[in-house]
């Protein structure tokens, strides 16, 4: 039986990841701060799993990292876990830095010195382009514009570097945008999402947002944790850029997540420039052309009927007694979607 170990087990990412890979047939080690207690509701659902398994250990303390790679030997390692709100990462320069990239270089070395076999996944991201025009792919000039991008960016170089230098298979992920009910509530998609839901049930009255001309490639969560694995499972390590090919402003997904309960967003939103970012990013918009010759890789679900998907889900969230519920996804189905 194949294992993994998961940074980052309690996010977004990490909880469908954890779900793909028991589909698969792995037995899944997920690693979460003693701290992180109250944010587990994405994973509550697995605990008492046969094959799911929780340690407590953090990217800022090396040490326990070695520890537990060197005891668990994982066939597979997923670094999932950063601080990884954008504006946030300007307010918390250093533990952005401390956590998003020295947390990454302390697993890269627990794996060379402990469990050289396994084979990594580094979490890249689009931010790394920054400045860069768009379509952006694996050849494209990376010019970030955030201490987050910044982070990332260190990262992802540390993971080619090691996988040069020492021989290892590492691989980075260069993902754009991918949302899904399981987004933090801090984030722009989710904020709308749920703001769209209580204007239509519960009365509530606006919505304040930054910049709304942003544009994006939106993709759907669940279809970009299976394109992670499948790097795994190539033959070679190699990074790539995981992305729609198709963009969507603010705007845009407001106009779809209104639209999807009969309203008109212009009449609830309102800007709010202190909410802008100190250097922006205008326009991503990525190129998934080697995803999609290589791994066979293509998503399906994107922008607007993910607006929808996640408005609908938080007005089922509303409709239920505790206010949450974990969705449910159908994972061959998604496999099938994305494989074709």
């Amino acid at each position: 039986m194949k294992s993994a170990l998961i940074t980052g087990v309690s996010g977004q990412d990490g909880s469908y990841l954890a779900e793909f890979l028991l589909y698969k047939g792995y037995h899944v080690h997920g690693l979460v701060r003693r701290s992180s207690t109250l944010t587990r509701q994405r994973i509550d659902h697995l605990q008492g799993k046969e094959r799911f398994q929780l340690h407590y250990g953090d990217l800022g303390d090396p040490v326990s990292l070695h520890t537990l790679i060197s005891k668990i030997q994982p066939n597979e390692i997923y670094n999932l876990a950063a601080q990884s709100h954008v504006k946030v990462s300007f307010d918390q320069p250093f533990y952005t830095g401390q956590v998003t990239a020295l947390g990454s270089m302390a697993i890269l070395e627990a794996i060379r010195l402990a469990a050289p076999e396994a084979k990594f996944y580094q979490a890249s991201s689009s931010e790394m382009f920054g400045a860069t025009p768009p379509p952006q792919d694996e050849q494209s000039s990376l010019q970030p514009r955030s201490p987050y991008g910044i982070s990332k960016l260190y990262s992802h170089w540390m993971t080619k570097n090691y996988r040069e230098a020492y021989g290892l298979f590492m691989v980075s992920g260069i993902l754009f945008n991918h949302e899904s009910p399981r987004r933090g509530e801090n984030f722009v998609t989710r904020k709308i999402a749920k703001a769209v839901a209580s204007i239509d049930r519960k009365g509530l009255s606006k919505l304040v947002l930054g910049n709304l001309h942003a544009e994006r490639d939106w993709g759907y969560a669940p279809e970009f944790v299976v394109g992670m694995w499948k790097m795994l499972q190539a033959d070679q390590p190699r990074d790539f850029v995981l992305a729609t090919g198709e963009s969507f402003t603010v705007r845009d997904f407001l106009s779809a997540a209104f639209s999807s309960v009969g309203r008109n967003w212009e009449e609830h939103v309102e800007t709010d420039e202190s909410l802008f970012r100190p250097t922006e990013v205008d326009f991503l918009r990525g190129n998934p052309a080697e995803a999609e010759a290589i791994l066979k890789w293509r998503p399906h679900v994107i922008g607007t009927d993910l607006a929808q998907l996640m408005v609908e889900h938080e007005i089922d969230c509303l409709n239920s007694p505790t206010g949450f519920l974990v969705d449910g996804i159908d994972w061959e189905q998604v496999v099938e979607s994305v494989f074709g």
